[in-house]
């Protein structure tokens, strides 16, 4: 048995395809790139494949992490090879590495997630009134914040999900849209999406932003301990 590791891209083309239907899609492909996958035993054997973190529909990502349990060990770039030809448009995979049998679960080890938020300024407003905005937000030692779940209504501390200050910019052609930066954490007590923070932003702190026209990406998972970053693959 062997654990293969992907690191795969979510582009606008599947930017709202739910994540059952995405993780539905890889299955797709790994089965028709006739990969040597491992399912499970009983009466509905399942393909072994488990991802780092679900990604809300709507946001796209530049690096998803998944483990592949395979019964052979075929070559790392004939793998690749054979992905590319059966991914559909939108789904890339940016690269891939065998894992010792014993490696950790990636949902067990990845705690950090970063993300870019691309959102056009109001009419009227500048870069400048955005930062004052977001200093006020960062200064705060606490944000409360009331998070709908499944489970009902609880209340969060949106600054404890926060692995650093926000951050802004204006895209780079200067077009008039604001690039939110997000470094949330990803803990076992939960975690804070970045709509909710955004949300935050614009109704507690009114951020001048056209939220409707939000798109959230992904740049990045990592382990973490505080220090340094890596990605699921460097371990």
């Amino acid at each position: 048995m062997a654990k293969l590791r992907l690191k795969i891209s979510k582009g606008s083309e599947v930017r709202y395809v739910s994540h059952l239907d995405f993780a539905g899609t890889i299955e797709r492909a790994v089965r028709r790139a006739n990969l040597p996958a491992a399912y499970s035993e009983g009466f509905n054997p399942h393909m072994k494949l488990a991802f780092a973190s679900a990604l809300a529909v709507g946001v796209t990502s530049e690096a998803e992490y998944l483990d592949l349990d395979l019964t052979a060990e075929p070559d790392i770039t004939d793998i690749e090879a054979r992905l590319k030809l059966q991914f559909p448009a939108g789904i890339e995979c940016k690269a891939a590495r065998y894992m010792g049998e014993r490696s950790p679960a990636l949902m067990a080890i990845v705690n950090l997630a970063t993300y870019e938020i691309g959102v056009p300024l109001a009419p009227g407003a500048n870069l400048t009134a955005a930062i004052d905005v977001l200093n006020r937000f960062n200064n705060q030692v606490e944000i409360i914040y009331t998070k709908e779940t499944p489970k009902g209504r609880r209340e969060i501390d949106i600054k404890e999900y926060l692995a650093e200050p926000v951050g802004a910019r204006l895209a780079a052609d200067n077009q008039p849209l604001l690039v939110i930066s997000l470094s949330i954490k990803i803990t076992p007590t939960g975690s804070v999406k970045p709509v909710e923070v955004l949300g935050v932003l614009t109704s507690n702190y009114a951020l001048p932003v056209d939220i409707g026209n939000a798109l959230i990406h992904r740049t990045g998972l990592y382990v973490t301990d505080g220090r340094a970053r890596r990605s699921p693959l460097e371990l």
